[in-house]
């Protein structure tokens, strides 16, 4: 697997670097308003274009030249992104022309970047190519007229920006349409619905990213299982800043594990090198099979350990969930920490609970055992013969529900991908199934087929209905 690209955003005050950062991460995660300097601090997210998957970075208003002030931090926070992408987006604003603000960034970005774009934005109704034409000057290339409030011309600049990163942010797996009638390729997938993998001569290492929050025992955990003190590990968070990679065998078998720095709370994370650690460890996320995310059985399931699962799920890792420091809590603190459990982290009952020490190692021999289980799970290849008799079973037991006159008719199933698994029902009118039934055709799927540990992920292609014109 490659890591994930990361694309930064820099420009002045004010030209639309959020609006694009929002366009980008298909989200609402950057405040926008018509005032500059709003964004002081760098922004992350997980960027979407077409099949393409990467970071994004939104930075403040960069000022190359300031002296004094915040703008002096701002401007050292911005030089540390452009340092850390594989391409800069530099944004400038189509409506007031070009600067002598923007020249000044101009000359750092080509002293600095690896490789970057002029978005030209704000040219939404102005003759595009005419207003990017005196962005020329900037000396960075064809300047790149785009309309991020509107989304014009967006696809095409990333697009441009992966250019010469080849494959870099491509799925890695197959798509629903190009894979075989058993569903998926990977080596270590099992025999036709089995739900458990084979075992190729030369096994290649399973990658498990430990993620977390701050001094939830990550490095310990990772010390313990190689059995000797090789990551640093003590009671002070933040200790880990880079993620490390790690191999090694267990019970004959080869694992790949890599050591994460903790994720904070956004507001408290401040330190610049602190920063740049969140985005390597969602790159670990997006490149291990299996996620074991570690909680302090100390401290109480905080909303940031949900965000922390939130982005395993959206990145479709599999997952097993470790409370560790298990021997340093008292019975009531155990109870308290069980209801919490139930209540915040309900969306991951699919995943495997272990209460381990990491430091004594009790617990860890079973935690690594649903770590292959997992993975078995999330490369498992599924059938469509088997697949489409256990729909046909779910049906039975329970028809979607109507919708008016008619109710949807699912016909057949298929794998439409791994890591994790899909699943693409065809069939008449299932635009209409809500997300109660697609609840249960999960659950009746992962129970069939085995699939503890991985998120499961169901989508529904309908044919046209012949009768839909009639009277």
């Amino acid at each position: 697997m490659s890591r994930l690209p990361v694309l930064a955003l820099v420009g002045r005050p004010n030209v639309g670097k959020s609006t694009l950062f929002n366009r980008l991460t298909r989200s609402r995660s950057a405040l926008v308003a018509d005032v500059p300097g709003l964004t002081r601090d760098r922004q992350y997210g997980r960027g979407r274009s077409g099949e393409r998957s990467f970071i994004v970075v939104d930075s403040g208003g960069f000022e190359p030249v300031a002296k004094t002030g915040i703008a002096v931090e701002m401007a050292r926070q911005t030089r540390q992104a452009v340092l850390e992408a594989d391409a800069v987006l530099f944004v400038v604003d189509g409506r007031e022309g070009l600067t002598a603000h923007d020249l000044e960034i101009a000359r750092e970005l080509r002293r600095t970047a690896q490789r970057v774009l002029v978005a030209v934005n704000k040219t939404e109704g102005m003759p595009r190519q005419q207003v990017a034409a005196e962005f020329h000057e900037l000396g960075l290339g064809e300047p790149l007229p785009i309309s991020a409030a509107h989304g014009e011309g967006v696809r095409d600049l990333v697009d441009i920006a992966f250019e010469e990163l080849g494959e870099a942010g491509m799925p890695a797996q197959p798509e629903a349409d190009e894979i075989d009638a058993a569903g998926g390729s990977d080596a270590h997938a099992a025999p036709e619905g089995t739900g458990q993998p084979s075992t190729p001569a030369t096994p290649r290492p399973i990658r498990v990213a430990i993620v977390g929050r701050p001094n939830a025992g990550k490095s310990t955990l990772i010390n313990t299982l190689l059995g000797e003190e090789r990551l640093i590990a003590f009671d002070q968070p933040g200790t880990t800043r880079d993620s490390v990679e790690i191999d090694f065998e267990r019970n004959g078998r080869p694992y790949t594990l890599i050591d994460t720095a903790g994720l904070r709370r956004r507001g408290k994370v401040t330190d610049m090198v602190e920063k740049f650690s969140v985005i390597k460890t969602l790159q670990a996320i997006e490149d291990c099979n299996v996620c074991v995310l570690m909680l302090d059985a100390g401290e109480q399931v905080a909303d940031q350990d949900a965000t922390i699962a939130g982005y395993v799920l959206e990145a479709g890792r599999a997952l097993v969930v470790a409370v560790n420091k298990w021997d340093a809590v008292d019975a009531a603190a155990r109870e308290r920490l069980r209801s919490e459990l139930d209540r915040k982290l309900h969306f991951l009952r699919f995943a495997r609970l272990h209460f381990v020490s990491a430091l004594k190692g009790s617990g860890v021999g079973a935690l690594m055992r649903s770590v292959d289980q997992a993975y078995a799970a999330a490369t498992a290849k599924l059938g469509t013969p088997k697949l489409s008799r256990s729909l046909h079973e779910a049906v039975e037991r329970q028809p979607p529900p109507r919708r008016g006159q008619f109710r949807p008719k699912m016909r057949y199933a298929h794998q439409g991908g791994q890591n994790p698994p899909v699943i693409v029902i065809h069939g008449t009118g299932l635009d209409k199934i809500g997300d109660t039934y697609r609840r249960y055709l999960e659950g009746w799927f992962r129970e069939a087929f085995s699939l503890q540990g991985t998120p499961l992920r169901i989508e529904f292609r309908s044919a046209a209905n012949p009768y839909h014109d009639r009277d």
